[in-house]
C-alpha cells in the first residue's frame, strides 16, 4: 500500500510547485482533481487532450519528481436536476476518462449523484426515511428512471475507455452514501462501480468504517485517508444531522480531522489491517479538510501519522512459523 494526497488541497500553488511539496514529504502517489468539485488547477483534461505540448509538459512534471497518478477526481453530480449544471459534471467526467486512458490511470473517482424528485424539479432532493410513503415513491424513480439508466451507459462509455474502476465516494447528499447503496448500484450497473471508502463520512453517519471495509469486500477501488471528530455534546443535544457551516466548529455536531485527530493510532491500524484483509492494497489517499490547522500542518502530520501506519511490503505467501 501506498501514501497518496488529494493534490487540490494546494490548488492556490503550481502543479511543479505542488508536487515538489510531496515529494518533500516522501508521498510519491498523487490523486489529481481533474474537474467537478476537485477542480481543474492542476488539471485541465480537455486542454491536454488537444494539446500534445501541453500534455507532454504534464506528464513530465510527475516523472521528474517521481510521483505516479493513482487516480483522477472528478467528484460531481451529473444528475443534478438543472440541466446546464449536470451537462457540465457529466462532461468533466467524460473528460476526466478520456484523459485517464490517455495516461494509463484506471480509477476515476467521483460522487454517485443526485436527481430531483420528478423532471420539473430544481434542486436534489436526498430521501433518508421511508415514510410519509411520498419518499418512497421518490426513490423508486431517482434510482430506476435516472440513477441506474444513467450509470449504465456512462460505465459502459468508461470500460470502452479502459477506465475499469468508476470508484464512488459514499457521501451524504447523493443516492450512493454507504455500502448499502454502493452494492446496490454496483450490482445493477456491474462490476466497473466500487467504492472510494472515505471513512470520515462513515464514522458521523454512526458506520464503522472496519465493518464497511469487510462488507465491500472486493468492491473497494481507493481509500481516502481523512478523519472525524464526533462532538459528544452537541451530538446528544442534536444529533448528527447538521447544517451548520463548517466553520462554526464548536456548535457543530462533528467535524472533519486531520487523521489522528478524530481517532487514535489503533484505531487506523486497524483499518488499514482490515483493508489488506479484504485484498486492497492500492493507495491510501490523504485528503485535507482540518478547519483547525493550515494545510501544510495538517498534511505534514498526516504523513507522519499514517506512515508507520501503512503495511507497505507485499503481502506474505507462507508464515515464516508455518
Amino acid at each position: 500500500m501506498k501514501l497518496s494526497v488529494l493534490a487540490n488541497l494546494y490548488g492556490q500553488k503550481s502543479l511543479d510547485e505542488t508536487l515538489a511539496i510531496l515529494s518533500g514529504l516522501g508521498v510519491h502517489a498523487v490523486e489529481i482533481g481533474a474537474g467537478g468539485y476537485p477542480g481543474k488547477a492542476h488539471c485541465n483534461p480537455r486542454e491536454l487532450l488537444a494539446d500534445v505540448q501541453k500534455f507532454d509538459e504534464f506528464v513530465a512534471t510527475f516523472k521528474e519528481y517521481d510521483i505516479t497518478i493513482c487516480a483522477l477526481a472528478v467528484h460531481g453530480n451529473a444528475l443534478h436536476p438543472n440541466t446546464e449544471i449536470a451537462k457540465s459534471f457529466d462532461a468533466d467526467f467524460r473528460d476526466a476518462v478520456l484523459l485517464a486512458e490517455k495516461l494509463g490511470v484506471d480509477t476515476v473517482i467521483t460522487f454517485s449523484g443526485c436527481p430531483g424528485d420528478s423532471e420539473g424539479s430544481k434542486y436534489p432532493n436526498w430521501v433518508t426515511c421511508p415514510w410519509p410513503e411520498d419518499f418512497l415513491a421518490i426513490l423508486d424513480w431517482q434510482w430506476n428512471e435516472k440513477l441506474i439508466p444513467y450509470w449504465k451507459e456512462a460505465a459502459a462509455f468508461a470500460k470502452a475507455h479502459k477506465v475499469d474502476r468508476i470508484a464512488f465516494e459514499m457521501h451524504p447528499g447523493f443516492c450512493v452514501y454507504n455500502p448499502e447503496t454502493l452494492l446496490k448500484l454496483r450490482a445493477a450497473v456491474g462490476d466497473v462501480i466500487g467504492a472510494n471508502l472515505d471513512p470520515s463520512h462513515l464514522i458521523w453517519q454512526g458506520m464503522d468504517p472496519v465493518a464497511a471495509i469487510r462488507e465491500l469486500a472486493g468492491a473497494i477501488y481507493h481509500v481516502h485517508a481523512k478523519d472525524t471528530k464526533i462532538d459528544q455534546y452537541n451530538t446528544a443535544k442534536n444529533g448528527v444531522l447538521d447544517t451548520k457551516h463548517y466553520g462554526d466548529e464548536i456548535h457543530r455536531a462533528w467535524v472533519f480531522r486531520t487523521v489522528g485527530y478524530g481517532n487514535g493510532e489503533t484505531y487506523w491500524r486497524d483499518l488499514v489491517s482490515n483493508l489488506r484483509l479484504v485484498g486492497y492494497d492500492r493507495v491510501l489517499s490523504i485528503e485535507h479538510e482540518d478547519s483547525l490547522m493550515s494545510v501544510d500542518e495538517g498534511l505534514r502530520k498526516a504523513v507522519s501519522f499514517l506512515k508507520p501506519v501503512l503495511i507497505e511490503e507485499p503481502k506474505p505467501t507462507t508464515m515464516s512459523w508455518a
